[in-house]
């Protein structure tokens, strides 16, 4: 049996999510955490479109800049962080009302429900030291001069929160068509297929833009930038050493994003690389400081299965396994330097080398 790349196991898991959340996408994009696509095969639409529908008659002097712009025809707004709203047009069929329908439940009703649901997630407490009303009066005690004021719980610092993943370069010179890639469609998975030789390549041009699209959520995207980055390490041999000072910043953005699934896919890479050459280990070290300080928040993120069996084990998606595995592959090729190195960013490391 075939082993399953780590691309290909991606878009496995986002079947079998569709299945059980099928407007998890939606949502991220309604929140601007993944970037919205193009609004059709040719780019996006005119400023002065209004997307016509055969349910729904727009005035001309009720038509909307864009599609993207359009407010809520049905008053569909909510409210999301910094005061900025978050809107949902509906059009076609739509706009009709949310009730069962004779092929079942109406998916986009669910889909606003879960909209909403992590928009009040985001909101957050006000400050103490805030002008707005951030003390409440205690009704069971009062002081002869006034009410006994609690201050409410203080916000939360947001470590673990997800942050918006913008556009990579990845996406932007796949779309432009200039990557010698494409996806070669199979009865048994996806591959990547090169249109040129690996081995001719320009590592210091194409490995940072692969290594850049780690951070897509999106097919063909991700699918591409993955496998796509496997493959060059698998092959580069002693071309990937000179590129590591390029890599520094496309992988400590896909680790700024706080997303588990990119966090998962890059720490996977970071593995690849360091394996995939000698004196790459020694050449991250220098680095620590900018890669780090994601591994020290995510190091303790190890749910507890109690009693029971993790049968996902072989997926590797537990961040902080992942974490220590990354770190002590560190430790063991990134030569003398490297634990007192990661020992200052992450004191609760311990070594794996010294008894």
């Amino acid at each position: 049996m075939a082993k399953i790349s780590a691309a290909a196991n991606l878009q496995l898991e986002d079947q079998f999510d569709r299945q059980k959340k099928f407007y998890k996408r939606r949502v991220d994009k309604a929140l601007g955490r993944i970037p919205k696509g193009p609004e059709s095969p040719f780019g996006d639409f005119p400023e002065n479109y209004v997307r016509p529908s055969q349910w729904t008659v727009i005035p001309p002097a009720m038509g909307h800049a864009s599609p993207r712009s359009a407010q809520a025809d049905l008053g569909l707004t909510l409210a999301g962080q910094e005061g900025r709203g978050v809107t949902m047009r509906l059009s076609g069929s739509a706009a009709l009302t949310p009730r069962m329908s004779a092929r079942g439940p109406n998916k986009l009703a669910q889909t606003m429900q879960a909209l909403r649901a992590e928009v009040a997630k985001q909101v957050e407490p006000g400050s103490p030291r805030s002008p707005r009303e951030a003390y409440t009066a205690r009704s069971t005690f009062l002081t002869p001069r006034s009410a006994q004021r609690v201050a409410e719980a203080p916000p939360k610092a947001g470590a673990f929160q997800r942050r918006p993943i913008k556009p990579s370069e990845f996406r932007r010179f796949y779309d432009r068509g200039d990557l010698p890639v494409q996806v070669q469609h199979n009865g048994t998975g996806n591959k990547i297929a090169w249109k040129v030789d690996i081995d001719k390549l320009d590592y210091h041009h194409y490995l940072p833009i692969f290594f850049d699209g780690l951070r897509e959520k999106e097919d063909p995207y991700r699918f591409l930038a993955v496998e796509g980055v496997f493959n060059l390490l698998e092959r580069g041999g002693s071309k990937v050493l000179p590129v590591v000072p390029q890599l520094i910043m496309p992988i400590k953005t896909a680790l700024n994003t706080r997303d588990s699934e990119v966090i998962n896919t890059t720490l996977k890479v970071l593995q690849a690389l360091v394996l995939s050459g000698e004196m790459i280990g020694e050449a991250l070290v220098p680095y620590y400081r900018q890669i780090l300080p994601i591994f020290s928040i995510f190091k303790m993120c190890c749910p507890s299965t109690f009693d029971q069996i993790d049968y996902s084990q072989r997926k590797r998606s537990n961040i902080g396994e992942l974490i220590d595995e990354t770190l002590e592959i560190f430790e063991i090729h990134g030569g003398e330097d490297a634990f007192i190195n990661i020992k200052y960013m992450i004191p609760s490391y311990e070594s794996c080398l010294l008894g």
